[in-house]
């Protein structure tokens, strides 16, 4: 674990609802990165990532359509959303999606946190993070609301994976208010967060189907309203950046805050070292599309 030099641990000096964020999201994400989740998705009948990724994400929204999976999704381009949806509803179902989901996420489980699926610190963080999930405001929060009404998987570290997904969705959605509110919803938003190097532009503008066409005209726009200069985050796009952070992070806190900050501290104490084998088993790629800040 990183310190300062007062000897404070990194993480706990990030916003709490940052905090629980960057520490969880590894886990939820093995999901999309662990050859386990690809190899449950194969055996559904989803071939290739991306239909497993689009199928496994929106199979809580029921059997729905490209327009809806663009809409909340919020990030990828519309043609590229419309090459899997709906046509990965012909391959399997969204019960056998989530099924799947957590079939993946079951064995990569057991290959990079062995023994401790069913451990006591395994039963508390889901006992932990449930508490949060059970406060989550779906109210304006589609995928949010739809993870919510999933019945709970009876296995500790499943329970654990789901009531965090339904979090960080929790999350992304109020994200995508703060951005719809700025004008930056989409393309906009991901070519600022290429400019402050959060992730590589031509892998984000690759991972999220846009033309290079497309994202030279969205840098030009920004640049005319003075957020970027020379491909660069200008003063104003750098406050930007900021203020979308900060009410990103105001806006996830109600959860949080139910569960009190005793509990908060708890839960990130159990999930670090659960970070922290995620990526030594490789299951996070750096500067992967997610933009997660390293805690």
């Amino acid at each position: 674990m990183n310190e300062d030099p007062a000897g404070v641990a990194l993480h706990e000096r990030l916003p709490t609802a940052r905090r629980l964020w960057a520490l969880g999201e590894p886990f939820h994400a093995l999901t999309y990165f662990a050859d386990e989740a690809r190899t449950a998705a194969e055996a559904a009948g989803l071939t290739g990532f991306w239909a497993g990724y689009f199928a496994m994400r929106a199979a809580p929204l029921g059997r729905v359509g490209p327009q809806v999976v663009t809409a909340v999704f919020a990030s990828f381009a519309p043609a590229f959303v419309a090459r899997r949806i709906p046509s990965v509803w012909d391959l399997v179902d969204p019960g056998g999606a989530l099924a799947a989901r957590l079939a993946g996420v079951d064995a990569a489980v057991a290959r990079a946190l062995p023994g401790w699926s069913d451990s006591a610190e395994a039963r508390e963080a889901a006992a932990l993070a449930r508490r949060a999930a059970d406060a989550v405001d779906v109210a304006g929060r589609p995928l949010a609301a739809a993870n919510a009404d999933l019945p709970d998987p009876p296995a500790p570290h499943l329970a654990l994976w789901q009531a965090l997904t339904t979090l960080r969705e929790h999350r992304g959605d109020g994200h995508l208010a703060v951005l719809l509110q700025r004008d930056l919803l989409g393309l906009p938003a991901l070519v600022l967060a290429a400019a402050a190097g959060l992730t590589a532009a031509d892998w984000l503008q690759k991972a999220r189907g846009w033309s290079p066409a497309e994202w030279s005209a969205a840098a030009e726009e920004l640049t005319g309203r003075g957020l970027l200069a020379d491909g660069q985050l200008t003063p104003d796009g750098l406050a930007v950046r900021a203020a979308v952070e900060a009410d990103t992070d105001r806006l996830a806190l109600g959860p949080w805050a139910a569960l009190g900050q005793a509990g908060c501290d708890r839960l990130a104490e159990l999930l670090v070292p659960v970070r922290r084998a995620v990526l030594a088993a490789g299951d996070w790629p750096p500067h992967n599309p997610i933009g997660v800040p390293d805690p």
